[in-house]
């Protein structure tokens, strides 16, 4: 009977990391997918590919509503912490990367509506 117990509390540890893993979307992963955005954010120009990879990558990644929530928050930090970034490049990223986003990307956009 005990070795069942373990077995159980095994598999339901197993399963919560699958779904912690598959799941949430970090600001780590946000930050590490903008970096190379970096040099268009601040500077204009055209954003690289792989600038656009991460875009498309982070934008795949956050599909339910708690990640992309989470992945604003994050981007709004990553954004106050470059005093010069260019607030129309952020916001013809997605577009320039030819993907489409439901919430306009802004230093002061309400990531909770």
């Amino acid at each position: 009977m005990k070795s069942i117990a373990i077995l159980v509390l095994v598999v339901l540890a197993v399963v919560q990391l699958a779904m912690v893993a598959r799941g949430a979307i970090t600001c780590g992963q946000v930050d590490a997918n903008l970096a190379p955005c970096v040099p268009f954010l601040t500077q204009g120009g055209e954003p690289g590919a792989a600038c656009c990879s991460g875009v498309k990558t982070l934008n795949g990644n956050a599909q339910s509503s708690d990640d992309r929530k989470t992945a604003c928050n994050c981007v709004k930090a990553a954004a106050n912490r470059y005093p010069n970034l260019k607030d129309d490049a952020a916001q013809s990223l997605p577009s320039k990367c030819g993907i489409s986003v439901n919430v306009p990307i802004s230093r002061t956009v309400n990531c909770d509506t």
